[in-house]
């Protein structure tokens, strides 16, 4: 379920986009939330800090951070992985609740390079949780970009976290791990392989569309055509509606879109449900303010109102209270 997506030419926007491919709705909204706010690990740990950085950020039922970009150029993304193993959450050491997990980099760094060397230096843990519409709990990995174009992926294998930090990784879909995902990428054509280029849903055919094609885009004549462009290729890589295939109840579907272009500051959303595209500028909104959110969830439908650029319809709020770890 997913499909991440960079691009960075010579010249061009840094352009970011993702699906997001689930089995049910998950009431996603977007949240800005400001710099200075303090927040903890969600695990009853030793993480404290404050946020040096506001973001913007597609929220999953208001409670876990699952996409979105700091007013930095920094941004990240939570995709599934069903190979993930966090291991056996030692207290003693740093650890980050699955839903904040995401948000400790938004807060925290203005690049990859800082956000993949303190992994690297801290191993942090992170703590899954039941997802709260579904009661499963998830497996996941975390993409993460910048404006220089750099990129990074990070996957927990073995109890350990695995930093693929290159900006040569452009691409992340699901299962296998990014190491099986490279090698499998080698036997289609244009890739040193003589296999045609796969058309299903497989994470592993996704992948390599996503390669070839984002590889492939012409140069952009200007914002609007680059986002135009990423759309082009993560539309490619979706998920169409579908029935179930049997003995298989769950099948996942693009729910949603998003496309942030770090260089220029701006995030596009897109509901596959709504067809309206809207999207927020980040150097308009004021990250040293209150928080604030934009409904989605009841936006829905041929009818919704939310058109074009929302960044003045967001309304003041408490801020997003992260899902936290329940002891027994």
């Amino acid at each position: 379920m997913c499909t991440r997506v960079i691009r960075s030419s010579p010249g061009e926007a840094v352009i970011v986009g993702r699906n997001m491919d689930y089995h049910c709705d998950t009431g996603t909204n977007l949240w800005v939330l400001p710099r200075g706010l303090d927040r903890v690990d969600g695990v009853g740990g030793s993480l404290h800090w404050t946020a040096k950085y506001g973001s913007l950020i597609a929220g999953a039922y208001d409670l876990i951070s699952v996409d979105g970009v700091n007013e930095a150029g920094l941004a990240g993304h939570i995709l599934w992985l069903t190979e993930s193993d966090y291991g056996t959450y030692d207290t003693s050491k740093p650890a980050l609740s699955m839903a904040i997990w995401l948000q400790y980099f938004l807060d925290n760094f203005a690049t990859v390079a800082e956000a993949a060397a303190w992994v690297e230096k801290t191993k942090v843990q992170v703590v899954p949780l039941a997802d709260p519409g579904t009661g499963t709990v998830p497996a996941v990995h975390l993409a993460l970009d910048d404006a220089t174009g750099d990129s990074a992926i990070i996957e927990y294998v073995d109890g350990e976290p695995t930093v693929w930090h290159d900006r040569s990784y452009t691409v992340m879909t699901n299962s296998p791990t990014y190491d099986k995902q490279l090698e499998l990428l080698k036997q289609f054509e244009g890739f040193g392989g003589t296999d045609t280029l796969p058309g299903t849903t497989l994470a592993s055919d996704r992948f390599a569309r996503a390669r070839y094609y984002s590889a492939r885009l012409p140069k952009s004549d200007g914002p609007v055509a680059a986002v135009a462009g990423m759309l082009s290729v993560i539309r490619n890589a979706a998920q169409p509606f579908r029935i179930p295939d049997p003995g298989k109840p769950e099948v996942s579907q693009t729910i949603w879109q998003t496309v942030a272009d770090l260089t220029n500051k701006r995030y596009v959303y897109s509901s596959t449900t709504n067809p309206n595209t809207i999207w927020v500028d980040l150097d308009e909104v004021d990250f040293g303010g209150s928080a604030r959110k934009l409904d989605l969830a009841s936006d829905t439908g041929l009818e919704g109102d939310l058109v074009g650029n929302v960044t003045d319809k967001f309304v003041a709020c408490a801020p997003m209270q992260f899902l936290t770890l329940t002891r027994k």
